[in-house]
């Protein structure tokens, strides 16, 4: 059990990477060219626009490219992910935790068609491989064509919960977050026009005005006809490559076929149903996640919640592991580069520690157990540790 432990602390560091890649979002949305000659408009009426939107069919084909700054790590995300197949392997498994994870890095192709909120149907596409995920009624199949593997859950919304494997967010759904977040501390402007899939859009930037902040700015492509997002781009003050590039390059609004939705189990394919799944993975260690942050000795802040510092896009949360911080050079052989290049010693008033860095989500681990973490610079980090004593 204290072998077990010990590799499990070294899951923290790499969830953050984890963590910072789900919050930004798996959602449509690309590339754009051109400048079309549109009526002005306000930011508020942009605003207004994109909530009276009330797109319910689509269909079309997007890229997503990620960027998070992160070394490579082999897998390793998608397998603490709590993905993989029934034996904990990570192989062969057609289960979503599993297969969605890799849209956290790297570019990918998905075509995507949704006919209101029972009947959305997701494909992947990388290279001669098909993963599909199709959510019909109460229903939600998904495929893996590379290991023949099918998921199958349904009855997750009788049961009185909603169904744990999601299809990602939509554009709408994720502009309608960020703006949410909209205060004094945030400012929201029109930056001009574009074309996103031969649509003329309407681009709406939202900006912190806050200093020490990762973020430099979020834009949402926003369709002039409709109001509906329609490509999303998340910048970071480190530069180069944006967080998140992602729109569509085809966009259809006429509502899709309903046999688009009908899901028929290949050929010898082998079905894994969704709550055997959830039997096979129970009480494992350290593939489950969620027993392995506990190990860590993080239970209990997630149940009582992390105290917040500061407000807005510097929001910084903190709470105490009550563990000692892992050492690098005490991390199992194939982890250790990753938290080598992934993490920086600092040192202050608050003694020493190590901030993990991506090019949003960044936390700082101190040597007494204490984490401090947000969408911020590491400095930021350092001086709220250092405000604590």
């Amino acid at each position: 059990m204290a072998a077990q432990r010990k590799t499990s602390r070294y899951v923290v560091p790499i969830a953050v990477a984890g963590i910072a890649a789900a919050t930004i979002g798996l959602v449509p949305a690309l590339a754009a060219s051109g400048d079309p000659d549109l009526p002005e408009i306000t930011a508020q009426q942009l605003i207004e626009k994109i909530a009276a939107s009330d797109t319910q069919t689509l269909s079309g084909t997007f890229k997503i490219s990620t960027d998070l700054g992160l070394p490579a790590f082999d897998g390793l995300l998608g397998g603490l992910a709590g993905g993989g197949s029934g034996d904990g392997s990570g192989e062969g498994s057609a289960d979503p935790s599993a297969q969605l994870t890799k849209l956290v890095s790297g570019t990918h192709t998905l075509k995507i068609a949704a006919d209101g909120p029972e009947r959305q149907k997701l494909t992947l596409l990388d290279g001669d491989e098909r993963y599909s995920l199709v959510h019909n009624g109460d229903e939600v199949w998904a495929y893996d064509s590379a290991s023949n593997q099918v998921f199958h859950e349904k009855g997750a919304e009788e049961a009185g919960r909603a169904p744990e494997k999601e299809l990602p967010a939509s554009p709408k759904a994720l502009a309608d977050e960020v703006l949410k977040a909209a205060g004094d501390t945030t400012s929201i402007t029109v930056g001009g026009t574009a074309n996103v899939a031969g649509r003329d859009a309407y681009r709406l930037v939202i900006a912190p005005k806050q200093q020490g902040s990762t973020v430099e700015a979020v834009t949402i492509a926003v369709d002039a006809a409709t109001g509906t997002p329609l490509k999303f781009t998340l910048d970071s003050t480190s530069g180069g490559k944006p967080v998140v590039d992602a729109g569509f390059t085809k966009v259809d609004f006429a509502r899709p076929a309903a046999s688009e939705f009908d899901f028929t189990v290949p050929k010898g394919a082998e079905v894994t149903e969704g709550d055997q799944l959830e039997k096979d993975h129970a009480g494992k260690a350290p593939e489950d996640l969620e027993k392995a942050l506990g190990d860590f000795g993080l239970g209990g802040a997630g149940q009582n919640g992390p105290e917040v510092v500061g407000e807005g896009w510097t929001a910084i949360a903190t709470f105490d592991t009550g563990a000692a911080a892992p050492k690098t050079e005490d991390a199992p052989k194939e982890a250790r580069g990753f938290l080598d290049a992934l993490g920086d010693e600092v040192s202050g008033k608050f003694g020493s520690g190590t901030v993990f860095k991506t090019k949003i989500v960044n936390a700082l681990m101190t040597d007494d157990g204490k984490v401090y973490v947000g969408a911020v610079t590491p400095q930021a980090l350092v001086d709220a540790a250092n405000a604590a004593q």
